[in-house]
């Protein structure tokens, strides 16, 4: 589901997460500092009555404006037994409300020559449309109808539908994907069992098949309420006029009856050993994730290590890219990001897949050599210069789009409270050292802070109880030798 790896979306593949670094073309890196230091984003933000906060971000450059609702509840919110609910009501959402029919949320928005959509993820559930200019109404009033008025049009027949729709999501984009399973396989590597970031994202067989219209109804009238939410409007409207429709569509929606406490996410900073699975799967040739416990989303710790990530796998002058697809061609392609969670702990991931002929062991071992480099001997300030060039580059690029604008919005709202920490982030990067992302390194890259998914070609013929022997078999050959 995640070639970016945000999160479950309907019909196209999520965006990517605050800020990703992408090629460059032949600017140079301090012109477009110089660029990006002049660039503020214009933040209006307001809350009504209800709870609903409300940014806007008025930009009259083209003649669209983009809506984007987050929801502050994800899979971390779901209870034992009940996994998947927050993303089956990101399909549920679009089944119709009060005063819209099934699908014609698409319709409405589609023929008024607009593009929607709506993601999952661990920590929120966000839903999206841009419309030209005109229909900002159009998309409020939608959006404002299924928050409030979603119950009334929930029908079993729905329910029904939209869990079947899912499970055939599941199994073809996870169960019978090559590699599919890592984004479930490796968060419950990363966290404890009892921990809420530790289970699915897109929920079990069984507990969609047990999901009662009650429970779901009771899900919806917790979480998916108007204090439990950011609204974000970016693009070409008149702010009066903006305010005056959200306090018209949104304002008679009450108030939620509280949200559940979380329990306690705090982790501690290492993993404390190297915790390994070794996946046989019906794969062409191996792939490896190896995560490590990282800052969470927000904080100081998360620079430097989005930073090394960039350093790690952005591009091909990057660490793994530049030694094990150019110059070894032991790999194919290899990259690292972090999964920017703002609660307990993050996770680093470096993700390499094997050249053909490249075995398992000399993939892992190419890998974790130069992670130790890394953690031994750090990183250089041309690397960090680079890698902050790219970060910011790819940030202020998607910053010219009113949907990236405002999801940008909705996301610093929602999971760190200010959406005026989009204008920060420049600087934040900007005050990444060498030296604090070497300290990072040496803290969090050792073997004491490992976690590694490895899938290797399943052998012919092998059935469950062949697998479990085979990547017993493979773990084992793996970790000889090592203390």
């Amino acid at each position: 589901m995640r070639g970016a790896r945000r999160g479950v979306k309907r019909e196209s593949a999520p965006r990517a997460g605050p800020i990703r670094a992408a090629a460059t073309g032949g600017v140079s890196p301090a012109r477009r500092l110089v660029q990006l230091s002049r660039m503020r984003i214009p933040i209006e933000t307001f809350r009504l009555p209800n709870g609903l906060f409300v940014t806007l971000s008025e930009d009259h450059t083209t003649p669209v404006v983009a809506v984007n609702l987050w929801y502050h509840v994800g899979s971390a919110n779901e209870r034992a037994g009940r996994t998947g609910f927050a993303h089956l009501f990101e399909h549920m959402l679009f089944q119709g409300s009060a005063h819209v029919e099934a699908n014609e949320h698409f319709e409405l928005i589609q023929r008024a020559g607009g593009t929607l959509n709506g993601s999952t993820w661990l920590e929120r559930t966000n839903y999206f449309e841009t419309v030209p200019s005109n229909q900002l109404a159009t998309a409020l009033w939608l959006e404002a109808d299924r928050m409030g008025a979603l119950l009334p049009a929930m029908t079993q027949q729905k329910l029904d539908t939209q869990r079947d729709v899912v499970k055939n999501e599941r199994r073809w984009s996870v169960d019978n994907q090559p590699y599919g399973t890592w984004w479930e396989r490796l968060p419950a590597l990363a966290y404890p069992p009892d921990h809420p970031f530790h289970h699915s994202l897109i929920g079990s067989m069984e507990d969609l098949s047990a999901a009662s219209l009650d429970d779901v109804a009771t899900f919806f009238a917790t979480y998916y309420t108007p204090d439990n939410a950011v609204l974000s409007i970016a693009g070409d409207f008149d702010p009066a006029e903006a305010r005056a429709m959200v306090d018209r569509y949104f304002g008679p929606i009450p108030p939620g009856t509280g949200i559940p406490r979380l329990p306690d996410m705090t982790l501690a900073p290492t993993f404390g050993s190297w915790r390994r699975e070794v996946v046989p799967d019906s794969v062409m040739v191996p792939r490896l994730f190896l995560g490590f416990r990282s800052p969470v989303f927000g904080s100081d710790g998360y620079y430097a290590a989005s930073v090394l990530g960039a350093i790690l796998g952005t591009g091909k002058g990057s660490r793994l890219q530049r030694a094990l697809v150019r110059d070894r061609q032991l790999a194919s392609e290899a990259s690292a990001f972090t999964f920017d969670l703002a609660k307990g702990a993050d996770v680093l991931v470096a993700d390499v897949t094997a050249r053909p002929e490249v075995s398992p062991e000399a993939l892992q071992d190419a890998v974790a050599a130069e992670i130790d480099a890394v953690h031994s001997g750090g990183v250089t300030a041309d690397e960090v210069e680079r890698a902050v060039a790219l970060i910011e580059t790819s940030f202020v690029s998607a910053l010219q789009s009113a949907g990236d604008r405002a999801d940008k919005l909705s996301m610093f709202a929602t999971l760190l409270g200010d959406p005026a920490l989009l204008n920060e982030q420049s600087d934040r990067y900007r005050a990444v050292t060498a030296e604090q992302v070497s300290g990072f390194a040496r803290a969090r890259l050792g073997p004491d802070n490992r976690v590694s998914l490895l899938y290797v070609p399943r052998s012919e013929g092998s059935g469950a109880a062949g697998e479990r022997a085979e990547g017993a078999e493979a773990a084992a050959a793996l970790t000889e030798g090592e203390g």
